[in-house]
């Protein structure tokens, strides 16, 4: 049943009276469905105290290497663990580059909408309810699989998300990574009548008051931060693009980075990329602007390596989301097998540059087969020698490249620091038409006092909403221009 129709019932009849509806309609228990251990995906009990009353379940592929990641999915709203289980693609991910998951479920006895507690501070706080139950399964499942403690990730859809970025700002001890889909900035809300407000519009605060909530949460830490992911349809009605801008201000600001991106490109599904470096040039965030997506977790199945999961309810086709959020943690990097990683080539350096080509070099690593070069964080060739030329690429752009040694195995070792490169002439103009809100989402624009203002030459676009639609023009990277009146790019 979709939310709206639930919403509606609860207005009308008394609260007691509604969660006994809702409890008719999802089970008999008074919770939602268990999620089926269906296809490896297993039920835990017995994790820990479970202050927050939540159930785990758990994938791992068989014969997991120990010192492996561990990811944590949140589910959204009126779904289960199973639901994304099933098909948000984690599970082939998780066989494809060797990692656990672990899904928490929430119940309709703790929400009547089965909804994580985002917007409860006795659920989503350090050492509290629903938050200190996810933290435990953690635990737990760091001690049964043996797993990289600096290498645990959560991700979630919809409150889920909204619960991710709680965790986060709560956990960044426990967290090295988190992924936002369709969800809300920390600490947005405090009560669920706030929890409306935030997700057709949060506050408009500026970055260091959203900074302000996530080091508030846990007072004293003084980092590393978790690298932080953001998701959001340009046509969510549920969960406004601006949730994403606010994600975007309040980590960008507990990054202590600004909020222009250091580079911006297009993805499949409409999809565009803006990258936020941190001081050492790796990226520390990243927005994802779905063009015309409304409120889901973007997939694209297919059998394709960087497609995954299927089609439902809140699973919306557009680009494999789970993909590109393994990649920006660098997942695809751990690969089964065991033994010891090659270190990472050092003096990874650009020799030279044209208008569509960038030329590197870095030194040699003892034991090492060959080399995997990455562009933007996918994989572009592989070279037995110490060098490399990458061409075709587009004039005036920067892009960003690491490289890693491979054992004769196949075997990767680990990364080498991040290096910019730009190709030399001017970069073409591209031209982008959307809602304020989509414009502000996708980093082409910000907001000051509800009004939205094209990034780079500051020209007034209008209210901050979703009914005004202007055409952008960029040229250079970064520096937008009102043109409704024609775009050529």
């Amino acid at each position: 049943m979709r939310p709206s129709i639930l919403r509606r019932l609860f207005r009308r009849v008394a609260p007691t009276a509604a969660l006994a509806l809702v409890t008719a309609m999802l089970g008999a228990t008074g919770a939602a469905p268990p999620a089926a251990a269906a296809g490896g995906l297993q039920q835990v009990t017995g994790f820990g105290s479970n202050p927050g009353n939540l159930q785990m379940y758990e994938y791992a592929p068989a014969s997991l290497p120990a010192n492996a990641p561990l990811v944590v999915a949140l589910h959204g709203c009126t779904q289960t663990a199973n639901a994304y289980y099933t098909n948000s693609g984690w599970p082939k991910y998780a066989d494809l580059w060797g990692f656990a998951v672990v899904f928490p479920q929430t119940t309709a006895a703790n929400n009547a909408l089965s909804c994580f507690g985002w917007f409860d501070p006795a659920e989503d706080g350090r050492g509290r309810g629903e938050a200190a139950s996810i933290v435990q399964m953690v635990e737990y499942a760091k001690q049964q699989y043996g797993s990289d403690s600096r290498r645990v990730y959560v991700t979630g859809l919809s409150a889920g998300g909204g619960m991710t970025a709680d965790l986060l700002a709560a956990y960044p001890d426990v967290f090295a990574g988190g992924s936002v889909a369709s969800g809300l900035p920390a600490q947005c809300a405090t009560s669920q009548a706030g929890a409306s407000g935030c997700q057709t519009g949060p506050q408009k605060l500026t970055p260091a008051q959203w900074g302000d909530k996530v080091r508030g949460a846990h007072p004293g830490y003084a980092g590393p931060w978790p690298r932080v992911a953001i998701w959001q349809g340009s046509a969510d009605y549920t969960v406004h693009p601006a949730n994403a801008t606010a994600l975007r201000d309040q980590w960008t600001d507990v990054w202590g980075i600004g909020q222009t991106p250091s580079a911006t490109d297009s993805l499949p599904g409409g999809t565009t990329r803006s990258v936020y470096d941190d001081a050492s040039g790796n990226p520390a965030v990243v927005t994802y602007s779905v063009s015309g997506m409304g409120h889901g977790l973007a997939v694209s199945p297919g059998s394709g390596a960087e497609q995954c999961g299927t089609t439902a309810a809140y699973f919306l086709n557009a680009i494999c989301s789970t993909y590109h959020t393994g990649v920006f943690w660098g997942l695809d990097r751990d690969v089964p097998g065991g033994g010891e990683q090659l270190p990472a080539p050092s003096g990874l350096r650009v020799t030279g540059v044209t208008a569509d080509s960038v030329s590197l070099a870095w030194d040699a690593v003892a034991g090492a087969d060959s080399y995997a070069v990455r562009r933007d964080g996918a994989e572009v060739a592989t070279t037995a020698s110490a060098s490399y030329t990458d061409p075709g690429l587009t004039a005036g752009t920067a892009y960003r490249y690491t490289v890693t040694a491979v054992d004769g195995s196949g075997t990767p070792g680990t990364a080498s620091p991040q290096v910019t490169a730009t190709t030399t002439g001017a970069a073409p103009a591209r031209c982008f038409t959307a809602t304020n809100y989509a414009q502000v989402a996708a980093g082409r624009a910000h907001t000051t006092g509800g009004l939205v203002y094209a990034d780079g030459s500051d020209q007034d676009m209008g209210l901050y909403n979703v009914f005004v639609t202007h055409t952008l023009r960029e040229s250079p990277a970064g520096y937008f221009v009102i043109a409704d009146t024609g775009c050529t790019a």
